[in-house]
């Protein structure tokens, strides 16, 4: 998809750190998140084996419900791909920068594996109802989803606490709300089973973020937790409260039409749960991260949306 926000299609240029590589320390400095990665090597699974796509049964829905999911799972394989650049972006980044530990740099290895599972699943179930749409049907989405976050993780001007903050505490822990919430309303066999392997990885990238948060607060200065407090309240603002994970958050771009697709396929039991399901999820996910995260010194402050009001 080619991006429609002329801030995004204009040259720029992103710093990136000069590599210094020695001494070079690999060893294991947290074992929290050392069992994190070895747990994702133990929990490996094939899309194509194990997740059971001869019992998908197209005959037994109709002709609208079937596209509506062919456009709600696409749009999941739409979000899940921004992984597959911003996440070796960020390996990077780790790799790059004086002192980082070598631990969060092997587990983002599986974490990218486990992003490109999710890519191939979701763009194959899409196919199953009846066709992968390699665009939105309505063009103002697609800015939303070009942002380019792999640039902002190479990006050595930026913090990169407030980088996993983001991205890997807040972005990782939503997806993994919504897809146990998904799951939990699916009654399609392959839809289940599917979501069933999607939480476990996600409930994994999210505990990366909280583990490596936490410990990494302690030792930020109080410029420092600004600084990543902001970018996540950026990310926020200009991101998921414009719909991106929960179209119903949206309000400048008309999602009236994904709102229809998103109940519909949650009425069916095909992987979802309805789009007012969604902001209260979204909603009760940010009180439970502003809350925890107050507890470590970072204080989220309360957001503007132009229909919830303060949330």
């Amino acid at each position: 998809m080619q991006s429609t926000d002329s801030s995004r299609m204009s040259p720029q240029r992103t710093s990136i750190n000069v590599e210094r590589r020695f001494p070079l320390d690999l060893r294991q400095s947290d074992q929290a998140i050392r069992e994190l990665y070895e747990d994702a090597k133990c929990g490996r699974w094939k899309p194509d084996v194990d997740i059971p796509w001869e019992k998908f049964n197209a005959s037994a829905y109709d002709a609208a419900t079937m596209d509506a999911a062919r456009k709600v799972w696409s749009r999941r394989a739409w979000l899940e791909y921004t992984g597959l650049a911003e996440t070796p972006a960020l390996i990077i980044r780790f790799c790059l920068e004086l002192d980082r530990e070598a631990d969060p740099k092997y587990f983002l290895t599986v974490r990218n594996t486990e992003e490109a599972w999710h890519v191939e699943s979701f763009h194959r179930y899409a196919e199953a109802c009846g066709g992968y749409l390699e665009a939105p049907v309505n063009p103002q989405w697609q800015p939303l989803f070009n942002r380019g976050f792999h640039r902002d993780a190479l990006d050595s001007k930026r913090s990169l606490d407030g980088h996993v903050l983001t991205h890997c505490l807040f972005g990782d822990g939503l997806e993994c709300a919504l897809a146990t919430a998904w799951h939990a309303n699916t009654r399609e066999v392959v839809a289940k089973e599917l979501l069933k392997r999607c939480a476990e990885d996600r409930e994994r990238h999210a505990r990366f973020g909280w583990l490596y948060i936490e410990r990494r607060a302690a030792l930020m200065s109080d410029e420092e937790r600004a600084t990543a407090t902001q970018m996540l309240v950026s990310h926020l603002e200009q991101v998921e409260l414009a719909g991106a994970h929960c179209v119903g958050l949206a309000t400048t771009i008309d999602a009236s039409a994904d709102v229809l697709d998103t109940d519909l396929v949650a009425s069916a039991g095909m992987g979802a749960v309805t789009a007012q399901e969604e902001v209260a999820i979204f909603t009760q996910y940010l009180a439970s991260c502003r809350e925890r995260l107050g507890t470590i010194g970072i204080h989220l402050p309360l957001l503007t949306h132009s229909t919830l009001g303060k949330i």
